[in-house]
């Protein structure tokens, strides 16, 4: 074959423009399926002489061919040719120099169509998996950060106003519970990712006796997938990731904001290690949260990248369509991006470094314990509406007096409802109302220590 000629080119009379060359080839970012291609190829190849396709001395040539080629591509000596279009033709052209007659019989049965399809579903089953062990390193580490912080006292907040004291533990194990359901989504999104399209060919399948289950078993695939039109043509598994991945840079965007809020001086609740953070051009004093930063605002790109996806495929006709070259750049970026998100994001958490005291007295500004008091008329048998309406009049005089509820005298409360008694200030206290809700769930200490144990137990050692 000549070293620009394309393999389908016999149907042509004349060559592609250079700017056509450049605007179609997409060699430039799939080169990463390499080693996907090679493998897949290798079982093909396989296949086709158990079936009987190919001879046994091609099959010998094909192996020790691909076996070159992948030691070239990864010592970086492997010539990557725009005029070959992508990494399956650059290495079909590379076994061919090498092999001859039968690096140009590996492709019997099989379509790029196909090709591509088991190339992308081998690459992104392989990050799932390492994407998975990210998440939980993740969980682990707020699982170690929730341990030390079980009895540490914060405001809880809704609408960013202080409503209930909660357990600093409990507030992380939020986040983990959300990277659970992460890890869940990624999971049942592996088993649609794992179906083999090999073997469906251009589009309608091959005359050829093949053997799909025999490749599905060597490659590791679950299940073929049964119908050929849909094998060449579905990208559903892609963006359903890529919906995954937005849903895990979303939580982490949540957890970045509050990071961001925590570490200003108004708050002052956490300190970021200095190697997670830059300073200002102009002001000397400033020390910016860069990272939780990049995050928010990486998370737009990846939300972006699940609808061009979705946009891509809204109006394709079956079967493959070269639309379908443009689904892998968006794809290998949010797998880096959420790769690249999840390791610094562990790292960073690790050397978090808390302040507890400004927590705590954040909680007593906010009157974080009206709704303990409310209860506690409730219990004394003060309709729930009633004990809302009289706390509501303590806040008021206590905001007047420019104190906490628990800083009031008992006479103070009792101008609110006679069945205030001095058992109240048990109540009024900031632990009083974390102990208080001792319950599954709850922010309890005895109950968040019950979830970390629990949270541990669903994550592999």
């Amino acid at each position: 074959m000549e070293k620009d000629k394309k393999t389908w080119s016999g149907r042509f009379s004349e060559p592609v423009a250079l700017l056509v060359q450049r605007y179609t080839a997409s060699i430039g970012f799939d080169y990463r399926l390499a080693e996907y291609d090679i493998q897949g190829s290798l079982a093909h190849a396989r296949m086709l002489a158990a079936a009987h396709i190919i001879q046994p001395s091609d099959l010998a040539a094909i192996e020790k061919g691909l076996t070159q080629i992948r030691e070239e591509i990864r010592s970086g000596q492997f010539e990557w040719q725009l005029a070959q279009e992508d990494v399956h033709l650059n290495i079909e052209r590379r076994l061919t120099a090498l092999t001859g007659d039968a690096g140009k019989r590996l492709h019997t049965a099989r379509s790029r169509n196909d090709q591509v399809a088991t190339d992308i579903r081998l690459y992104l089953r392989a990050a799932i998996d390492e994407i998975i062990h990210l998440i939980h390193a993740l969980q682990y580490v707020l699982l170690d950060l929730a341990e030390q912080h079980v009895a540490t006292i914060m405001p809880g907040f809704t609408h960013l106003q202080v409503a209930q004291p909660v357990s600093f533990g409990h507030h992380l194990l939020a986040y983990h519970e959300m990277l659970l359901r992460d890890g869940q989504r990624l999971q049942d999104c592996r088993k649609r990712v794992n179906q083999l399209p090999l073997g469906a060919a251009a589009l309608a399948g091959t005359s050829y006796p093949i053997n799909r289950e025999q490749v599905a078993r060597e490659l590791g695939f679950d299940d073929i997938c049964h119908n050929s039109l849909d094998a060449v043509s579905d990208r559903d598994f892609a963006i359903e990731f890529c919906a995954s991945a937005a849903l895990i840079m979303t939580h982490l965007s949540r957890l970045s904001e509050e990071l961001i809020l925590w570490m200003s001086p108004a708050f002052g609740f956490i300190r970021i290690a200095d190697r997670f953070c830059t300073g200002s051009s102009i002001m000397p004093q400033k020390k910016n949260p860069d990272v939780p930063e990049l995050v928010r605002g990486k998370t737009g790109r990846i939300n972006g990248h699940l609808v061009a996806l979705l946009t891509l495929m809204k109006s394709q006709p079956l079967a493959y369509n070269k639309d379908n070259q443009e689904d892998k750049e968006p794809l290998f970026d949010t797998v880096d991006t959420l790769k690249d998100t999840l390791t610094i994001y562990a790292d960073m958490m690790a050397g978090l470094q808390i302040n507890p005291e400004a927590m705590r007295q954040a909680a007593l500004r906010g009157y974080a314990t009206a709704t303990d008091l409310a209860d506690y008329l409730v219990k004394k048998g003060t309709p729930f509406r009633d004990a809302h309406e009289a706390v509501a009049q303590a806040v008021r005089f206590a905001e007047s007096r420019k104190c906490d509820l628990g800083e009031l005298s008992l006479a103070d409360l009792q101008q609110f409802s006679g069945m205030i008694e001095q058992d109240v200030f048990e109540v009024l206290t900031l632990e009083g109302s974390l102990q208080s809700r001792n319950h599954p769930g709850g922010t309890a200490p005895e109950q968040v220590r019950a979830a970390i144990c629990r949270a541990r137990s669903l994550l592999p050692d």
